[in-house]
């Protein structure tokens, strides 16, 4: 199954309270990881917070990446949502009951250290468990004025 036949649902909702929202559901396989920071660059340059671009792609990569290694379903949802002025809230969903946790891994290990990085970046980061899954999400806050 080739990357755009996997793709179930992408769209931009504007929501009843004025935030704005862009949310895909993909396969859950790596190759979905350039698609999804494409979704969130694509955001935040929409929302002129150009600055938490880079911050933004590298977050997703890893709670992508997390996802892709631990969920068990073929696919995955990935939000971006303007939470304020100069803030957005990134978040992926999967059907994994099992939680993320922050790890200190040695240096000899390969893995381990992705929560890590989104905790070095992020403004805050967490996790929600949902009746099928769970939710973790990261929230970025630009620190320039417009």
């Amino acid at each position: 199954m080739g990357i755009g036949r996997g793709v179930v649902m992408a769209r931009t909702l504007n929501v009843s309270n004025g935030d704005k929202v862009r949310t895909e559901v993909l396969p859950r396989a790596m190759e979905s990881a350039p698609l999804v920071r494409r979704l969130v660059r694509g955001a935040v340059e929409a929302w002129e917070l150009q600055e938490l671009a880079p911050d933004a792609e590298v977050i997703t990569a890893e709670l992508v990446a997390n996802a892709v290694q631990h969920a068990r379903a073929a696919a995955m949802r990935v939000t971006v949502r303007r939470t304020g002025e100069r803030a957005v809230q990134i978040a992926v969903f999967d059907r994994s009951r099992v939680l993320p946790f922050l790890k200190s891994p040695a240096p000899e290990e390969v893995g381990g250290r992705g929560l890590g990085i989104v905790d070095a970046l992020a403004h805050s980061w967490g996790v929600d468990r949902l009746p099928w899954g769970k939710r973790v999400w990261a929230d970025l806050v630009a620190l320039s004025a417009p």
